[in-house]
């Protein structure tokens, strides 16, 4: 039974996003197992609240990482 954690900062992406996000990983996840697999395979979403990730000594908000998606 595969269980699939992604963490996430808060505040970032949308609740459509996020089921978009279990629908793909479940399919991929599918795709290596096998269909029989689909039933059983778990995706867990965490979000962590803004400013308590770190990503090269900077504590990361919503809006950095909005930043980042725009290029």
């Amino acid at each position: 039974m595969p269980l699939i954690t992604v963490n996430l900062i808060e505040n970032v992406f949308s609740p459509e996003d996020k089921v978009q996000m279990i629908e793909k990983l479940t399919n991929a996840m599918v795709e290596i197992e096998g269909e029989n697999m689909r039933s059983v395979t778990w995706v867990k979403i965490e979000e962590v609240p803004e400013g308590q990730w770190g990503i090269g000594g900077n504590a990361m908000t919503a809006a950095m990482v909005h930043q980042l998606q725009k290029g």
